[in-house]
């Protein structure tokens, strides 16, 4: 087995969706951050890549849907932070 640029690229991912929920599990981090919604982000998108070279099927689905939720976290902070006054 080879170890290529995709798989150096989806174990990153893993890395930063794991020390993620490590930093929220410390409370060193938010769930309401638009980090912690970033960083899960970037992760999915990162194994996402990943298994476009090693496909699997159920892992797809399920990064699919944790890029969604980060999207989505974002999107609700976004929002949240223009309704609120400044300051």
């Amino acid at each position: 087995m080879s170890y290529e640029w995709h798989d150096l690229l989806g174990n990153l991912g893993v890395i930063l969706v794991l020390a993620t929920y490590l930093l929220v599990q410390m409370g060193r981090m938010g769930i309401q951050h638009s980090q912690y919604s970033a960083l899960n982000a970037l992760g999915a998108v990162l194994i996402i890549v990943s298994l476009l070279h090693n496909f699997n099927l159920s892992s797809f689905i399920i990064e699919i849907a944790w890029l969604a939720i980060s999207l989505f976290g974002l999107l609700r902070w976004s929002q949240h932070r223009r309704a609120s006054p400044p300051g």
